[in-house]
Formats: C-alpha cells, sequence, structure tokens
C-alpha cells in the first residue's frame, strides 16, 4: 500500500506541478501582491483542489459534467473567470508600488478558479485512474485522496512561493511589468491548452 500511495504521487507531481491556470495564477499574484497579500487566494485554490480531488473520487464530476448542457456551462463560466484573472495578473502594478491600490482577488474567487480548472480534472483524474470509492475500498480510496491533496497543496504553495521570489528581485517598475505580463501571457495559453484538450 505504501509504495502504491508513493507512486500516486511520483505519478501526481509533475500532472499537478506543471504549468496551469491555477498554479500560474498563484505564481502571478506571488509575483504581483507578495505571498501574505496572496494567502486567501492560495487557500482558496488548496480547497478547491481537494475539493476536485473529493468530486473526482467520488464519482460526482461523471454524473455532474454528464448533464445536458452542463459541461459547456462550465467550460464558459472557468473560462471567463481565468480570463478576468489574466487581466488582473497583468494590468497588477509591482510588487514596491503596489499600496493597497489594487484588490487581490479572494478566498471564493480561488476556490472558483480550483473548482472550474479544466487542468485538474484532467489532471487528478489521470493520476486517480479507476479508483472511485467502492465497498469495501474506502481506507485506500481515503488514503490516495489525502496523498492527492497533500501534494496539490505542497505544489500550489511551492507556486505561491516561486513567484514572490521572483517579484522580491523585481522592484524595478518595468522589469516587474513585464513579468506580470510574462505570468499573464503564461496563464491565457494554458487557458487555451486546457480547452483545447
Amino acid at each position: 500500500m505504501v509504495s502504491e500511495l508513493a507512486l500516486l504521487a511520483l505519478g501526481a507531481l509533475p500532472m499537478m506541478g506543471s504549468p496551469g491556470p491555477a498554479t500560474l495564477s498563484l505564481a502571478g499574484m506571488g509575483a504581483a501582491h507578495g505571498v501574505a497579500r496572496s494567502l486567501r487566494y492560495a487557500a482558496g485554490i488548496n480547497l478547491g483542489t481537494v475539493t476536485v480531488v473529493l468530486l473526482i473520487a467520488t464519482g460526482v464530476t461523471a454524473v455532474f459534467l454528464g448533464l445536458p448542457g452542463m459541461k459547456t456551462a462550465v467550460a464558459v463560466l472557468a473560462a471567463a473567470y481565468m480570463l478576468y484573472l489574466t487581466w488582473h495578473i497583468a494590468t497588477a502594478p509591482p510588487v514596491a508600488a503596489d499600496e493597497g491600490r489594487s484588490t487581490v482577488p479572494s478566498f471564493l474567487g480561488g476556490f472558483v478558479l480550483a473548482i472550474a480548472n479544466p487542468k485538474a480534472y484532467a489532471g487528478i483524474g489521470a493520476v486517480y485512474a479507476g479508483s472511485l470509492i467502492e465497498s469495501g475500498q474506502q481506507p485506500a480510496a481515503i488514503a490516495k485522496i489525502l496523498v492527492l491533496a497533500f501534494v496539490a497543496i505542497a505544489v500550489n504553495t511551492t507556486w505561491l512561493a516561486f513567484g514572490a521570489a521572483i517579484a522580491a528581485t523585481l522592484r524595478d517598475p518595468r522589469k516587474a511589468r513585464i513579468a506580470n505580463l510574462i505570468f499573464a501571457g503564461l496563464l491565457l495559453i494554458s487557458v487555451v491548452v486546457a480547452f483545447l484538450r
């Protein structure tokens, strides 16, 4: 069981850790606002990602997305919110100049992004692969959920810290603007790629 969980964690790490809407938005928030001001948003992303793990593990996503028109509605709402975040990151002032002038997305904003993130469902679903909770399988399923939740939180925290570390070296407004535009551009690309799959 321990070796199976270790393999699950190793498989989840590149899938969850690769750039995508949630991870890039965390790096962008860290770069644009710093770690402290982005913690509520990061907590929302983490709880939302753990919620996605639970939804996949219990099979709820398969039922929900099977409803007529639901997949399209969720995709449109998710894309709209991710585009809003892209704009927010691209237009954020440099951390040194940001004296409370811009609003950091909230806990709810992070939660909504995480549960609307198509990469999360694809990635988590791929590594969870058929491990739906069945009668007699609850301990194994709970262990898998805990491992995936731990990996998600570790990955998300690392991306937030990475963004903040870059911001600390980019006190020059021109360089900070370029960094914000790069993060926004990468987030936009990740949104397009996620929806083309």
